[in-house]
Protein backbone atom coordinates (compact mmCIF):
# COMPACT_ATOMS: atom_id res chain seq x y z
CA UNK A 1 0.00 0.00 0.00
CA UNK A 2 1.83 2.79 -1.63
CA UNK A 3 0.40 6.05 -2.19
CA UNK A 4 0.12 8.97 -0.48
CA UNK A 5 -3.39 9.00 2.02
CA UNK A 6 -5.82 11.83 0.70
CA UNK A 7 -7.59 12.73 3.93
CA UNK A 8 -7.14 12.00 7.29
CA UNK A 9 -9.74 8.96 7.65
CA UNK A 10 -7.06 6.47 6.43
CA UNK A 11 -3.93 8.38 8.53
CA UNK A 12 -3.75 5.39 10.71
CA UNK A 13 -5.09 2.57 7.68
CA UNK A 14 -2.38 -0.17 9.19
CA UNK A 15 -3.70 -0.11 12.52
CA UNK A 16 -6.10 -2.59 14.48
CA UNK A 17 -9.18 0.09 15.14
CA UNK A 18 -8.73 2.97 13.41
CA UNK A 19 -10.15 5.83 15.79
CA UNK A 20 -11.78 7.65 12.91
CA UNK A 21 -15.87 6.98 12.18
CA UNK A 22 -16.62 4.28 10.40
CA UNK A 23 -18.59 5.54 6.90
CA UNK A 24 -18.73 3.44 3.58
CA UNK A 25 -17.55 4.53 0.44
CA UNK A 26 -18.13 2.54 -2.77
CA UNK A 27 -15.41 1.36 -5.51
CA UNK A 28 -16.23 0.17 -8.36
CA UNK A 29 -13.55 -1.23 -10.59
CA UNK A 30 -12.72 -3.17 -13.57
CA UNK A 31 -10.13 -5.90 -13.21
CA UNK A 32 -8.59 -8.62 -15.79
CA UNK A 33 -11.84 -8.22 -17.54
CA UNK A 34 -14.30 -8.19 -14.82
CA UNK A 35 -16.29 -5.48 -13.15
CA UNK A 36 -16.25 -5.39 -9.33
CA UNK A 37 -18.68 -3.41 -7.25
CA UNK A 38 -16.66 -3.42 -3.76
CA UNK A 39 -17.24 -1.36 -0.65
CA UNK A 40 -14.87 0.30 0.91
CA UNK A 41 -14.59 2.71 4.44
CA UNK A 42 -12.79 5.20 6.58
CA UNK A 43 -9.57 4.08 8.41
CA UNK A 44 -9.16 1.42 5.55
CA UNK A 45 -6.64 2.12 2.92
CA UNK A 46 -7.96 3.75 -0.39
CA UNK A 47 -11.31 4.48 1.14
CA UNK A 48 -13.44 5.46 -2.21
CA UNK A 49 -10.94 4.43 -5.23
CA UNK A 50 -8.47 1.75 -6.36
CA UNK A 51 -5.18 3.00 -5.46
CA UNK A 52 -2.10 4.05 -8.14
CA UNK A 53 -0.47 1.60 -7.06
CA UNK A 54 -3.21 -1.32 -7.16
CA UNK A 55 -4.09 0.24 -10.68
CA UNK A 56 -0.52 -0.16 -11.64
CA UNK A 57 -0.69 -3.68 -10.57
CA UNK A 58 -3.65 -4.78 -12.66
CA UNK A 59 -2.66 -3.26 -15.38
CA UNK A 60 1.00 -4.90 -16.04
CA UNK A 61 -0.36 -8.61 -14.45
CA UNK A 62 -2.28 -11.56 -15.90
CA UNK A 63 -4.43 -12.86 -13.14
CA UNK A 64 -2.32 -15.83 -11.14
CA UNK A 65 -3.16 -19.26 -11.73
CA UNK A 66 -5.45 -21.36 -9.70
CA UNK A 67 -3.99 -22.74 -6.27
CA UNK A 68 -3.90 -20.91 -3.08
CA UNK A 69 -3.25 -17.38 -3.02
CA UNK A 70 -2.45 -14.91 -0.37
CA UNK A 71 -3.48 -10.85 -0.20
CA UNK A 72 -1.16 -9.67 2.20
CA UNK A 73 -2.19 -6.41 3.36
CA UNK A 74 -5.60 -6.56 1.75
CA UNK A 75 -7.54 -3.32 2.83
CA UNK A 76 -10.94 -4.16 1.73
CA UNK A 77 -9.70 -6.96 -0.32
CA UNK A 78 -9.58 -5.51 -3.87
CA UNK A 79 -6.56 -7.75 -4.90
CA UNK A 80 -7.69 -10.44 -3.51
CA UNK A 81 -11.34 -9.92 -4.41
CA UNK A 82 -9.92 -9.65 -8.44
CA UNK A 83 -8.28 -13.11 -8.03
CA UNK A 84 -11.36 -14.48 -6.57
CA UNK A 85 -13.65 -13.54 -9.39
CA UNK A 86 -11.07 -13.96 -12.43
CA UNK A 87 -9.61 -17.41 -10.72
CA UNK A 88 -12.25 -20.07 -10.49
CA UNK A 89 -9.85 -22.33 -9.36
CA UNK A 90 -7.80 -19.95 -6.53
CA UNK A 91 -8.39 -20.25 -2.78
CA UNK A 92 -7.77 -16.67 -1.46
CA UNK A 93 -6.69 -15.71 2.12
CA UNK A 94 -6.66 -11.91 2.75
CA UNK A 95 -4.58 -10.93 5.11
CA UNK A 96 -5.01 -7.32 7.27
CA UNK A 97 -4.13 -6.24 11.02
CA UNK A 98 -7.18 -3.33 10.04
CA UNK A 99 -9.98 -5.07 11.74
CA UNK A 100 -12.22 -2.78 9.67
CA UNK A 101 -10.28 -4.06 6.36
CA UNK A 102 -11.13 -7.88 7.62
CA UNK A 103 -14.71 -7.17 7.69
CA UNK A 104 -15.29 -4.92 4.66
CA UNK A 105 -13.28 -7.85 2.88
CA UNK A 106 -15.67 -10.66 4.44
CA UNK A 107 -18.55 -8.26 3.41
CA UNK A 108 -17.68 -7.61 -0.42
CA UNK A 109 -16.46 -11.71 -0.85
CA UNK A 110 -19.99 -12.55 0.02
CA UNK A 111 -21.46 -9.71 -1.92
CA UNK A 112 -19.48 -10.80 -4.61
CA UNK A 113 -20.97 -14.69 -4.42
CA UNK A 114 -17.05 -15.67 -3.75
CA UNK A 115 -16.96 -16.39 0.04
CA UNK A 116 -16.22 -19.78 -0.42
CA UNK A 117 -13.13 -19.49 -1.25
CA UNK A 118 -12.04 -16.33 0.08
CA UNK A 119 -11.32 -15.75 4.02
CA UNK A 120 -9.85 -12.18 5.17
CA UNK A 121 -8.11 -12.92 8.78
CA UNK A 122 -6.08 -10.71 10.70
CA UNK A 123 -2.79 -12.32 11.29
CA UNK A 124 -3.23 -13.82 14.42
CA UNK A 125 -5.66 -15.91 12.61
CA UNK A 126 -4.16 -17.86 9.67
CA UNK A 127 -3.06 -21.05 10.48
CA UNK A 128 0.36 -21.52 11.69
CA UNK A 129 1.51 -24.04 8.96
CA UNK A 130 -0.71 -22.57 6.45
CA UNK A 131 1.31 -22.04 2.75
CA UNK A 132 0.59 -20.18 -0.48
CA UNK A 133 1.36 -20.94 -3.71
CA UNK A 134 1.68 -16.97 -4.39
CA UNK A 135 1.62 -13.65 -2.32
CA UNK A 136 0.03 -10.84 -4.17
CA UNK A 137 0.53 -6.99 -2.41
CA UNK A 138 0.28 -3.99 -2.48
CA UNK A 139 2.91 -3.67 1.04
CA UNK A 140 2.15 -1.11 3.48
CA UNK A 141 5.58 0.91 2.76
CA UNK A 142 4.54 3.57 5.08
CA UNK A 143 5.02 1.50 8.67
CA UNK A 144 8.52 1.97 8.09
CA UNK A 145 11.73 -0.05 6.76
CA UNK A 146 12.01 -1.77 9.97
CA UNK A 147 8.60 -2.89 10.25
CA UNK A 148 8.36 -3.69 6.41
CA UNK A 149 11.28 -6.20 6.19
CA UNK A 150 9.89 -8.09 9.71
CA UNK A 151 6.46 -8.29 7.50
CA UNK A 152 7.88 -9.45 3.92
CA UNK A 153 10.67 -12.06 5.97
CA UNK A 154 7.16 -13.71 7.86
CA UNK A 155 5.05 -14.12 5.13
CA UNK A 156 7.28 -14.59 2.67
CA UNK A 157 8.65 -18.35 3.73
CA UNK A 158 5.27 -19.36 3.73
CA UNK A 159 5.21 -19.35 -0.14
CA UNK A 160 5.59 -23.36 -0.90
CA UNK A 161 8.53 -24.50 -3.05
CA UNK A 162 8.34 -22.57 -6.33
CA UNK A 163 5.92 -20.18 -5.59
CA UNK A 164 6.11 -16.41 -6.05
CA UNK A 165 5.55 -13.30 -4.48
CA UNK A 166 4.16 -10.41 -6.86
CA UNK A 167 4.56 -6.98 -5.35
CA UNK A 168 3.63 -3.08 -6.34
CA UNK A 169 6.02 -0.85 -4.68
CA UNK A 170 6.55 2.87 -5.27
CA UNK A 171 9.84 3.79 -6.72
CA UNK A 172 10.08 7.09 -4.79
CA UNK A 173 9.43 4.83 -2.01
CA UNK A 174 12.23 2.73 -2.07
CA UNK A 175 10.90 -0.06 -4.58
CA UNK A 176 14.74 -0.19 -6.18
CA UNK A 177 16.28 -0.82 -2.54
CA UNK A 178 13.51 -2.91 -1.47
CA UNK A 179 14.05 -5.20 -4.56
CA UNK A 180 18.15 -5.43 -3.79
CA UNK A 181 17.53 -6.24 -0.18
CA UNK A 182 15.50 -9.58 -1.04
CA UNK A 183 17.71 -10.65 -3.78
CA UNK A 184 20.33 -10.31 -0.05
CA UNK A 185 17.80 -12.28 2.27
CA UNK A 186 17.73 -15.05 -0.35
CA UNK A 187 14.84 -14.27 -2.31
CA UNK A 188 15.50 -13.50 -5.99
CA UNK A 189 13.44 -10.91 -7.27
CA UNK A 190 12.77 -9.02 -10.93
CA UNK A 191 11.15 -6.12 -12.24
CA UNK A 192 8.39 -6.98 -14.35
CA UNK A 193 6.83 -3.71 -15.38
CA UNK A 194 7.39 -0.28 -14.01
CA UNK A 195 4.61 2.71 -14.57
CA UNK A 196 3.59 6.12 -13.04
CA UNK A 197 6.34 5.79 -10.46
CA UNK A 198 5.70 1.95 -9.58
CA UNK A 199 7.25 -0.98 -9.87
CA UNK A 200 5.59 -4.18 -9.98
CA UNK A 201 7.83 -6.64 -8.62
CA UNK A 202 8.37 -10.89 -8.49
CA UNK A 203 9.80 -12.62 -6.21
CA UNK A 204 10.95 -16.58 -6.13
CA UNK A 205 11.10 -19.26 -3.75
CA UNK A 206 13.23 -21.86 -5.02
Amino acid sequence: MTDQPEDRSEDHYFTADPSVPFTRAAVAAHVWGHDLELVSGSGVFARGRVDVGTSVLFRETEPPSAGRVLDLGCGYGVIGLAVAVAVPGAEVTAVDVNERAVLLAGENAAALGVADRFTALTPDAVAEGATYDEIWSNPPIRIGKAALHELLLTWLPRLAPGGRAVMVVGKNLGADSLQRWLGEQGWPTERLASAKGFRVLETRRG
